[in-house]
Order: structure tokens, then C-alpha cells, then sequence
């Protein structure tokens, strides 16, 4: 018998949900990331849980029991259950009556075969009743053991219910893949061959899928499947992943920064294909342009931060295969929080207009170019 233990599962809050939902004459129980996550020791960060109640008995049995109820996805089956300000997200069983490549029509089911059988990946169809006692209805744990990323049943069958989980197969792959034993055969075979289906998604779900798979702390071995199997192409026309190992490497496990890696893949028009905030779309064209620029790290310390010189200098040093040296360091230290010590009041009224502008750069580009050295009083002598 396999079990998972927590203070999230023992949690007084989290028990008087499943106080709530017994009272409905059914049993409750966790699915999904929190189960898969607690057998491999990682954090729980969402409680997701399953039942044969429908979502209007669960709502009326959590709000008898004083607790608040948010309709989250009703549609769906599902229903949020806030319990010590902790929320619980609650689905019926179901299982799917019609797909059409990016959302299911759904029907309500006692059977938790049933609502098994309908999740994407072996993996994330496990169940833990409120003790901790896991059920497999797929085969889940053995998969979970080998890290081995699977889809549930017929593969291609699975990504025409929802073609976002092409780019899923891989971000799993990502966070809980081994990377030694690859990908799945059958479900890359599978990705391969329905890879047309991408063209129906959103590219807000592409983008935010996007940005969950290259937030892993080693995602090139997943995005290089992706290359191989035709997939990358398709959500980033002009990407080229053979550097993006080289950058992790340099990462050295610290901070795994989306943009910095989306810019050492490349690729064109992301801010419309995966509807990028204008911050993150502008973070990565600074990067982009600043890779291949003569400016030196000091200077872009100086201009944009030390974090962005330090990407650069990840970067260049991942697309040009430049080794990362300790002087670099002191370098972007040198440039740091520094302020050009001659204002525009300093230089009027002997020029104003373009031309003061024009002074102002001249003078700011010969402090930069003494190692910011020149005191104000020697600018303007």
C-alpha cells in the first residue's frame, strides 16, 4: 500500500473539506500534482481534489459546513472550496463526451475510472483519500518511479482531446522527466504526428505553456526533443535550441530566468504568438540586442542593471561559447548604481536644444569610456 504524508494533507483545513464533501454521502479525494508532487518529495503547492458529489451537493454540504464556496469552473464540475484561507479545487467525476482539440464537453460520473482515464499523462492520475492512501487507477507509480512521462492509454487519442498537451508532454518531461532514460517513444511518436493540432490553440495557452517549460531548471534536453520532433518550429518559428544547454550550464542552477533563455533560443513575432506582457517582450529584445552590441558589461550595468549585464554576459558567453571569467564580475560591479555627474543645468545656457543633447552624450560616452573615472569638474574643463 502506497501512502503520502504532509502537514498539507493533516492540515485541520484541509480535513474539514473532506468533512464537507463525506457529508454529501461520497468520498473525497486528492488527485493530481499534490499526489504526484508529495510521492516525489517536491512541493505541494496546489490542492486539487476529486469526487462522485456533483458540484451543487458540494457546494451546499461546504457552505453548511461554514465554509466559503467560489464557482471557479462550474462548467466544468468544478467548484472552489476555501477552508483556512486555504483554497481547495474540487471536480466531479467526469468523463469526456466530446473533444474538439482544446476544450471537451464533459459529463458527470461516479466512476473514478472514469475521470482516470480522461487525464492527459499516467502520472498525474493518482489519488490519495484523506489519510494519505494512494489509488492507481492507470498505472500511474511505477511510471512515477522510473520518472517516465506517459500518456494515459492511446497517446494520440489523449492530445486530440487537447492539443495543448503536445507542449505539456514536454514541460513534464522537463520538471519530472528522467533525463537519462529520454522521452516516452510512443507519446514523442504521438506528438510528431499530431502537431498540426497546435495551430488550433490560443497563444495565450502557448505562451503560458511556453513559459512553464522554460522556467525548469534544465529544460534543454526537453526543448531539443521538442526541435527534433517538429514541435519547436511551430511555437517559435527561428529558434535554435543547440545553445540553450551551454546556458543552463552557466546558470549553474541559479535564478532560471524565462526571458534570458527565450532570448538564447531566438525566434520571431513571440510577443504575438504567445501574447507576451510588454515587460517581458521588452526584457527580451534588450537582451537580444545587447548580445551581439560592442557595449561592454560595465557600461550595460551602468545603463540597464546588473542583472541584465549579468544575462548578457550568460548569454554571449552560451551563443559565443565565451568562458565566464571573475573579472566580468567586478566589471558589472563597476558600473553598478552609478549617476553621469553633469546634469543638463550644468552645461546651459552655452547649448541648448539638439546641441545640449548631443554634449550630454559626448560627455557621458568619454566618462563611460574612462571607466567612469572622470570627475565632473574635468568633464567640463
Amino acid at each position: 500500500m502506497t501512502t503520502i504524508r504532509g502537514d498539507w494533507l493533516l492540515a485541520p483545513a484541509t480535513q474539514a473539506v473532506f468533512d464537507a464533501v463525506e457529508a454529501t454521502g461520497h468520498q473525497g479525494y486528492f488527485v493530481g500534482g499534490c499526489v504526484r508532487n508529495a510521492l516525489l518529495d517536491e512541493p505541494v503547492a496546489d490542492i486539487d481534489m476529486a469526487t462522485a458529489a456533483t458540484p451543487d451537493a458540494v457546494s451546499a454540504a461546504a457552505e453548511d459546513a461554514g465554509l466559503k464556496v467560489v464557482p471557479t469552473g462550474i462548467e466544468h464540475g468544478t467548484v472552489t472550496v476555501v477552508s483556512g484561507g486555504i483554497p481547495h479545487e474540487i471536480t466531479t467525476f467526469r468523463r469526456d463526451v466530446e473533444t474538439d482539440g482544446r476544450h471537451a464537453d464533459v459529463a458527470f460520473s461516479t466512476s473514478m475510472e472514469d475521470d482516470a482515464a480522461r487525464r492527459d499523462f499516467t502520472m498525474n492520475a493518482l489519488y490519495a483519500d484523506r489519510h494519505g492512501t494512494v489509488t492507481d487507477p492507470v498505472g500511474g507509480l511505477p511510471d512515477l518511479e522510473l520518472r517516465q512521462v506517459r500518456f494515459i492509454g492511446d497517446a494520440e487519442a489523449r492530445i486530440a482531446e487537447d492539443y495543448l498537451r503536445i507542449l505539456r508532454f514536454f514541460r513534464f518531461h522537463a520538471w519530472y522527466g528522467d533525463v537519462a532514460a529520454g522521452l516516452d517513444a510512443d507519446g514523442l511518436a504521438a506528438c510528431a504526428a499530431t502537431a498540426d493540432g497546435l495551430e488550433q490553440l490560443s497563444a495565450e495557452r502557448i505562451g503560458a505553456e511556453m513559459a512553464k517549460l522554460l522556467s525548469a531548471p534544465d529544460p534543454s534536453p526537453a526543448v531539443a526533443a521538442m526541435a527534433q520532433a517538429g514541435i519547436l518550429t511551430r511555437v517559435m518559428p527561428g529558434a535554435d535550441a543547440k545553445a540553450l544547454p551551454i546556458l543552463v550550464h552557466l546558470e549553474d542552477g541559479k535564478d532560471p530566468n524565462m526571458a534570458r533563455r527565450v532570448a538564447c533560443l531566438g525566434g520571431e513575432e513571440l510577443k504575438e504568438r504567445w501574447r507576451l506582457s510588454k515587460a517581458v517582450a521588452t526584457e527580451i529584445t534588450l537582451l537580444r540586442d545587447l548580445i551581439g552590441a560592442e557595449t561592454g558589461l560595465a557600461e550595460i550595468a551602468y545603463r540597464h542593471g546588473a542583472d541584465t549585464a549579468w544575462d548578457v554576459a550568460l548569454l554571449r558567453g552560451a551563443l559565443f561559447e565565451q568562458p565566464l571569467t571573475e573579472g566580468m564580475q567586478r566589471e558589472i560591479a563597476a558600473g553598478e548604481g552609478l549617476v553621469f555627474p553633469v546634469k543638463a543645468a550644468d552645461l546651459m545656457p552655452d547649448f541648448s536644444g539638439p546641441a545640449l543633447g548631443a554634449k550630454l552624450q559626448e560627455l557621458e560616452a568619454r566618462w563611460i569610456a574612462s571607466g567612469f573615472t572622470l570627475t565632473k569638474a574635468e568633464l567640463l574643463g
